[in-house]
């Protein structure tokens, strides 16, 4: 079955850099969009950035553009996030998330994702 681990969540001052890595497994991984996603307390599940199956297009959601960028490395079956600049409000529980539907160019919405990591937790102290 399709898993995906999660990877690089801690607790950062703000400012510093982490890097998150999603190691996926039980799935033709260089066919789909991987996303990444995050939940703060109290708020819901929202976007940061997803990445096209080849690796050649991405999205990143207004508050992280700038300052976070995803990646992929298709012959590892991974995908990274890049996070700059942290501030305390990027602290939450971030998701890697892949696509459900194969060379499918990429979807925002959590619906298009099919299959969920565990979540990693980046705290950001202030």
């Amino acid at each position: 079955q399709v898993q995906l681990v999660e990877s690089g969540g801690g607790l950062v001052q703000a400012g510093d850099s982490l890097r998150l890595s999603c190691a996926a497994s039980g799935m033709s991984f260089s066919n789909y969009a991987m996303g990444w996603f995050r939940q703060a307390p109290g708020k819901v599940r929202e976007v940061v950035s997803v990445i096209n199956w080849s690796g050649g297009n991405a999205y990143s959601a207004d508050a992280v553009k700038g300052r976070f960028t995803i990646s992929r490395d298709n012959a590892k079956n991974t995908v990274y996030l890049q996070m700059n600049s942290l501030k305390f409000e990027d602290t939450a529980v971030y998701y890697c998330a892949a696509d459900r539907i194969a060379r499918r160019e990429f979807s925002t919405t959590a619906a298009a994702f099919g299959y969920w990591g565990q979540g990693t937790q980046v705290t950001v102290s202030s």
